[in-house]
This record gives C-alpha cells, sequence and structure tokens, in this order.
C-alpha cells in the first residue's frame, strides 16, 4: 500500500509541483505512481534543484525543450517518491547505478524502484519485496504486428495471438511487450535480454512460463497495472531463490553519472 512507502508530508511543497498520483498496487509490498511530465515553467526553474550535478548535465544533453521538461519533471518526481520513501528531501535522496547500469538507493537495499515513460506521462514503480521492472505503453501505438511478432514472441506465443481480429493482436503483442521489457528492466539486461526465449502465459493470470537462467518462472511475479485506459503497462517482481548470487552482479557501484530515465 502507498502508506507503506511514502510520508506525504515531509519536505516543503514547491508551488506549482504536480505531485504523482499513487494508483492501486498490485500487492502490499508494490507502490506504483503515475506521473504527468509536463510542469509550469516557473515551477520547473524550482524544482532544477532537486536534481544532482549529474542529472543537471544529462538534462541540458537532450536537444529541444520538450525533452528537457520531460526528463526534469520525471527525475524530480521519483525524488519526490523516493525521497517520501526514506523520509529524505528529494534533493538529498542518493541515487547510484550498479556495475550494469541499473539505478538504485544509495546505501538502502530495501527499496527497489524502477521508472517507464512514454510520451509525457511516466510510471514509477517501488518494491520492498524484491527487484521491480516497469513497462507502459500506448494502448492505441501503432506497430508492424507481424515484424514485432516474429521478433520478440516465442512459437506458443504467436500460436496463441488472436484470430482475425487486427486489433486483437495488436493489443496482445503489446501487453506481451510490457511483460517482456518489464522482466528485463527487472534483471537489468534491458534490450540485451533474450525476449524471443520469454514465455508469457497471458491467461489466467499473467505468469512467466518460462524462459533461460536467470528468468526462472518460479521467480518472478506479472501484474498488470492499473493505469489509464489510454496505456497498458505491466510491473514484473523478481525474487530469485538465490537472490545473493544473482544479485551480486550488480554489487559493484558508482556515481550515477548517466542515469536512464527507464
Amino acid at each position: 500500500m502507498v502508506s507503506a512507502f511514502a510520508n506525504m508530508t515531509i519536505g516543503a511543497e514547491i508551488p506549482g509541483f504536480v505531485a504523482p498520483t499513487p494508483l492501486t498496487p498490485p500487492s502490499d509490498a508494490i507502490s506504483l505512481w503515475w506521473c504527468m511530465l509536463t510542469m509550469p515553467a516557473p515551477t520547473l526553474a524550482r524544482i532544477v534543484d532537486w536534481l544532482a550535478p549529474a542529472e543537471r548535465i544529462r538534462m541540458e544533453r537532450f536537444a529541444g525543450e520538450t525533452l528537457r521538461t520531460r526528463y526534469l519533471v520525471g527525475r524530480a518526481s521519483l525524488r519526490w517518491i523516493l525521497g517520501r520513501a526514506i523520509d529524505a528531501s528529494p534533493k538529498d535522496v542518493a541515487i547510484e547505478r550498479g556495475l550494469r547500469g541499473r539505478p538504485r538507493l544509495a546505501g538502502n537495499a530495501d527499496i527497489d524502484f524502477n521508472v517507464s515513460h512514454t510520451a509525457d506521462v511516466a510510471l514509477i514503480g517501488l518494491s520492498r519485496a524484491g527487484r521491480i521492472g516497469v513497462d507502459v505503453e500506448h494502448a492505441d501505438r501503432v506497430i508492424q504486428s507481424s515484424g514485432l511478432a516474429r521478433r520478440i514472441l516465442t512459437d506458443r506465443e504467436r500460436a496463441t495471438l488472436p484470430s482475425h481480429d487486427g486489433d486483437a493482436i495488436r493489443r496482445r503483442i503489446l501487453r506481451l511487450w510490457t511483460c517482456k521489457e518489464a522482466l528485463a528492466k527487472a534483471t537489468g539486461d534491458a534490450m540485451s535480454a533474450p525476449f524471443r526465449r520469454l514465455d508469457i502465459q497471458s491467461e489466467p493470470i499473467l505468469a512467466l512460463a518460462g524462459g533461460p537462467a536467470p528468468y526462472h518462472a518460479s521467480d518472478f511475479a506479472l501484474f498488470a497495472a492499473a493505469v489509464p485506459d489510454r496505456y497498458l503497462a505491466t510491473v514484473a517482481l523478481w525474487r530469485p531463490r538465490n537472490a545473493a548470487a544473482e544479485f551480486n552482479r550488480d554489487e559493484a557501484s558508482g556515481p550515477l553519472a548517466n542515469d536512464r530515465m527507464a
């Protein structure tokens, strides 16, 4: 539940800052937040002080005001959420990255987080029960269904696609894609994940049916996130049986000099 993660009163509020909206969580150990990545210019000038120096450098590298604004609001919103989870002001939240580049809270192994964004919205997930990955897409996103299916779906997944309904096929592929992206973000594999070997069960519930190590079906849970109707989003929770062996590959860390939002 949200109260397990956030002290909603900590820190001075900035006029015009639109706080992320808590979503219905899939479990008590997970917190989900919905963020609009737009704010008035005077507010942007104030929340930039929440960012670490490396994040400000990263923001300035984006081409165009729209992308810079989305990054700024996304990072500020993440810091707002994390600050309330650990009783710190947003600017004092220390974020680092593991050896493979996956962002994490410095000195705090109890809370894991992940971010996904599409256009001017973002989904942020926090977990106290293992590693979390989230992915969000526009539900009406146009895709080349046949080509994407060949690239990312298993034989079984392709065989179970809806018949003779192009939009239903597109939506199923998008759902499977958000599942696989969320799994890959939980492990830190990102785009190097073996997507065509990750077999997702859609019915009666979302679940990882199988995949190569470390994608053991018993170690993962998948949830459809309760996002607005125009979007599709999936949450992956990774709780490996041999957590020390799996997580140690991210043990080495350094300053978050070139962090990605997702």
